[in-house]
């Protein structure tokens, strides 16, 4: 029989190799993971939450400042209505189609990392394969182009709230003439948000500063300037998701002829 103190050298050195089995696994587990997909995925999900979100309520707040103030008679601002009732509906189906893109495409970063690779040398590639890493460049391609149009259009009603929030603290300056305040006003028919015909169609004086003191309007200025920022977020989101899809696209590629010089 062995002595007692050569059995614990032999469990501790056993022990002492599988914790070192274990740490080199997990390393090269955490080699395998697609960082640059992995942040552009939450940098996707917060970015368009924020801007799905935010425009939702903000577009609500929207109509109820012009039916309340600027357009008192319904049918001068039934096609509005219409209009930003269509808006939310599409911002439901953004969401949705962004939260199971932006799995997708984690997905397909994990499975076509280099990383991934080395840990599986069975790993093949297909035309199927390479034909489905293409379409994911020429989609998320697009869709950047896209959201730059969205991330344009989003910053209009930053752009108007701004002019009103202005000309309101413009009123409240201590330099500004007392007896031209009423002179002052905001008509939103220029902006073809509403009819020419709509009535009043503009707010003058102390009426546009209480519609400046609002809830609404302090709610919704604040939210489109966050629906601003999350599809600048999601701009970026994508900028990073074009990188990461075309090194994948590329690398299956090398993988392919690599597979096809070494077959014979």
């Amino acid at each position: 029989m062995k002595p007692a103190m050569e059995t614990a050298s032999e469990d501790n050195q056993e022990q002492s190799q599988d914790r070192k089995g274990c740490f080199e696994c997990c390393i090269k587990c955490l080699g395998g993971v697609p960082y640059a997909s992995l942040v552009a995925t939450i940098l996707c999900f917060s970015g368009v939450a924020l801007f799905c979100g935010c425009g939702h309520v903000a577009l609500t707040g929207t109509v109820t400042i012009l039916e309340n103030h600027f357009s008192k008679i319904a049918t001068d601002h039934a096609m509005l209505t219409d209009v930003v009732q269509l808006m939310q509906y599409v911002i439901y189906g953004i969401a949705s189609f962004f939260f199971l893109y932006g799995i997708i495409l984690l997905a397909e970063g994990f499975y076509t990392t280099s990383a991934v690779k080395e840990l599986h040398s069975e790993f093949k590639t297909t035309v199927c394969g390479r034909c489905i890493s293409g379409m994911f460049v020429f989609l998320t391609y697009i869709l950047g182009v896209a959201w730059l149009g969205v991330f344009g259009f989003s910053a209009v009603p930053v752009f108007l709230f701004y002019n009103m929030w202005s000309t309101c603290a413009a009123m409240r300056s201590p330099v500004a003439n007392v007896t031209s305040v009423d002179s002052i006003c905001v008509d939103v028919r220029q902006y073809g948000i509403i009819p020419w015909h709509a009535t009043p169609g503009k707010a003058c004086g102390s009426t546009l500063d209480d519609i400046c003191n609002t809830s609404e309007f302090y709610l919704s200025y604040h939210l489109y300037i966050v629906a601003c920022a999350g599809a600048g977020a999601t701009v970026i989101a994508l900028l990073i998701y074009m990188m990461a899809t075309t090194y994948n696209y590329a690398v299956l590629k090398f993988k392919s002829r690599e597979d096809c010089c070494t077959k014979f």
